[in-house]
């Protein structure tokens, strides 16, 4: 058995549990190849990034389960979950990856929709008389 491993990355509502292993360069998303699963090539370059940084594209396969959220958060979730994983797999990736702003879980969420209101901060339109 050979090493693998593992780590959770989130957005949003998404969590994507990442599988790192030595391999080609495959990544699969829900058992799809990540190319089929983001259609758009800026998502394709969120889930890149991390590998990209650090020059490994085709150095190791990785398996990958997301779900909940939409597809940007998935990407990004993915995206924050393989360099985690990267982290753990050799920490003198860490320097760069943290550089690149790759470490960080971004915290930003939907706002809560507040009484007396249409939206979290729209307001009804008002009428003076």
């Amino acid at each position: 058995m050979e090493k693998q491993k593992n780590a959770v990355g989130r957005r949003k509502e998404a969590v994507a549990r990442v599988f790192l292993s030595k391999g080609e360069g495959k990544i699969t998303i829900n058992d799809k190849d990540y190319k089929a699963y983001f259609p758009l090539v800026y998502l394709q370059n969120q889930v890149e990034a991390p590998l990209k940084t650090i020059e490994a594209l085709d150095k190791f396969d990785i398996k990958i389960n997301a779900q909940g959220g939409g597809v940007k958060g998935q990407a990004e979730a993915v995206k924050l979950g393989i360099a985690r994983s990267l982290c753990e797999l050799n920490p003198e990736f860490r320097p760069a990856l943290k550089a690149a702003g790759l470490m960080t879980r971004d915290p930003r969420s939907v706002e809560r929709k507040k009484p007396g209101k249409k939206k979290a901060r729209k307001s009804f339109q008002f009428s003076k008389r």
